[in-house]
């Protein structure tokens, strides 16, 4: 369970929000500008709210009041943004051995060879991250992610270079395999498709504030009819 409660400005944007994310998945959807991804920043650490307190499964993550905040390192916390911000300088597997200097050679090889097949990129382990379209390199940045075992995943768009067959074929095998290793996830998403295809919880973020919180059939049932509305035959 991911609680949380939140007050933190960046320049003119004011994000007050407290609730408590109690299900596997947790989309988080509004759109550009309501605050998605301030919020996944403050949640893996490399921005501090004004005030505010975070705990996971009961940890604390974030208290102002006791001046706590563990370093993003600390936090068994991964966030892949939109965009996929690869070590340049390195390999598609050295990307994604990130954070596993403590495994031995064995483990860490058959833990990148995972990692890679799970998001679909298991054919770039000899690349060159500069030889990566822009759906490769997201694919990559997500198996880096996942390959330490987080304890929570935040996922900021990370699909927007993947075409919709794609996209949903990469986010079944996720659910299926972030349920099994029982990593909360937060995605954050302007798309209402994602959320209903996974059928997770969702926190409707509009300026800065959350205004609904619920089952994604109930929340977005609006933003539902009107994807059917435009899909419909004359």
């Amino acid at each position: 369970m991911l609680e949380l409660s939140l007050d933190a400005r960046h320049g003119s944007f004011h994000l007050q929000i407290a609730c408590r994310f109690a299900t596997a998945w947790t989309v988080v959807f509004g759109p550009s500008g309501a605050g998605k991804s301030t919020l996944l920043r403050l949640l893996a650490g490399l921005d501090r709210p004004e005030r505010g307190r975070i705990a996971l499964d009961g940890s604390l993550l974030t208290d102002s009041g006791r001046g706590l905040a563990l370093p993003p390192g600390r936090r068994q916390t991964a966030l892949v943004a939109q965009q996929p911000a690869l070590f340049p300088h390195l390999s598609v597997t050295a990307n994604v051995a990130y954070g596993l200097g403590r495994l031995d050679r064995a483990t860490r090889t058959t833990r990148i060879e995972e990692m890679l097949d799970l998001v679909g990129a298991a054919d770039l382990v000899r690349r060159r991250t500069q030889h990566l379209s822009g759906g490769e390199a997201q694919r990559v940045a997500l198996a880096r992610a996942l390959a330490p075992l987080p304890r929570l995943l935040l996922l900021d768009e990370p699909f927007s270079a993947l075409d919709g067959a794609a996209s949903d074929a990469l986010l079944a095998r996720l659910q299926l395999w972030l349920t099994a290793h029982r990593v909360q996830t937060v995605l954050a998403t302007h798309d209402a498709t994602d959320a209903l295809a996974i059928g997770a919880e969702v926190a409707l973020l509009r300026d800065g504030r959350l205004v609904a919180q619920g089952a994604a059939a109930e929340v977005l049932a609006a933003e539902r009819n009107r994807l059917l509305a435009r899909l419909a035959i004359p």
